[in-house]
C-alpha cells in the first residue's frame, strides 16, 4: 500500500511540474504487451512515460534501468524496485550476475511490458541521438511477435537540467509513434538505424 501511495505521489508531481501530456499518433493505447523504446537525456524520462500511461498499462509496464544508480541508497531501491518494478540492468559486464538481454526477456515472458532507452545513458550532447546499443536488436530477435513502440520525450531535459535539484516548471510531451518489428532476415545495423530513424521522424513530427 505505501509503495502504491509514493507511486500516485510521483505520478501527481510529475504531472504538476512539467503539464505533460501524451500524444497518441502512430499506436493507441491499448492493453497490450509491447516495448517501448525512447530517447534518453534525463533521469526523469521513464517516470513521464509510465505516468502518461493509462493506469491498467502503468500496472504492467516496468521501466529498464540502471542497477547502480537505483540501488545506491536504501530510497532509491525502494522506489526502483517497489513503486517502479524496474528491471535493474548491471551496467558493468565484469561484475554483473546475468545477461540484461535475458533479464527484459524473463519480464516479457512474465508477460509484463518494458519501458528502455537504447542509447544506454543520457544524451548529454547537442546531438539528438546517441548511437544505439545491441539490445534493442537482441529483444526484438528473441521475442518477434511484440510490437516495439517508439516514444520522444520533448523539453524534460530543460525540466531536469543535469546538476539541478529543483525542477523548473515547464510543458512537455511524451509522443508515441508506430509500432514496429524487426523484420525476417533483417542485419543487426539495419534494424538499428532503422529504429534510430523512425525515432529522429518522431522527433520532428512531435516538434510541428
Amino acid at each position: 500500500m505505501f509503495a502504491r501511495l509514493v507511486a500516485l505521489l510521483i505520478i501527481i508531481f510529475a504531472r504538476l511540474i512539467t503539464a505533460v501530456r501524451a500524444i497518441w499518433l502512430g499506436s493507441d493505447p491499448v492493453p497490450e504487451q509491447r516495448v517501448y523504446f525512447a530517447n534518453h537525456a534525463s533521469n526523469g524520462d521513464f517516470v513521464l512515460i509510465w505516468s502518461v500511461l493509462p493506469g491498467k498499462l502503468r500496472n504492467k509496464t516496468r521501466p529498464v534501468a540502471a542497477a547502480d544508480y537505483w540501488l545506491t541508497t536504501k530510497l532509491k531501491t525502494f522506489i526502483g524496485r517497489s513503486v517502479f518494478n524496474a528491471v535493474l540492468i548491471d551496467r558493468n559486464p565484469e561484475t554483473r550476475a546475468g545477461d540484461p538481454v535475458q533479464q527484459m526477456a524473463d519480464a516479457l515472458q512474465a508477460g509484463d511490458s518494458l519501458i528502455l532507452f537504447p542509447e544506454g545513458t543520457r544524451n548529454m550532447t547537442q546531438t539528438p541521438l546517441l548511437p544505439f546499443k545491441t539490445g534493442l536488436f537482441h529483444l526484438a530477435k528473441q521475442r518477434p511477435d511484440i510490437d516495439l513502440v517508439p516514444v520522444w520525450i520533448e523539453n524534460l531535459n530543460r525540466v531536469m537540467p543535469k546538476g539541478k535539484l529543483i525542477p523548473i516548471p515547464l510543458v512537455c510531451t511524451i509522443t508515441f509513434g508506430q509500432p514496429m518489428r524487426v523484420q525476417q532476415d533483417e542485419t543487426k545495423a539495419d534494424f538499428l538505424e532503422r529504429a534510430q530513424s523512425t525515432l529522429l521522424a518522431l522527433s520532428e513530427t512531435a516538434r510541428e
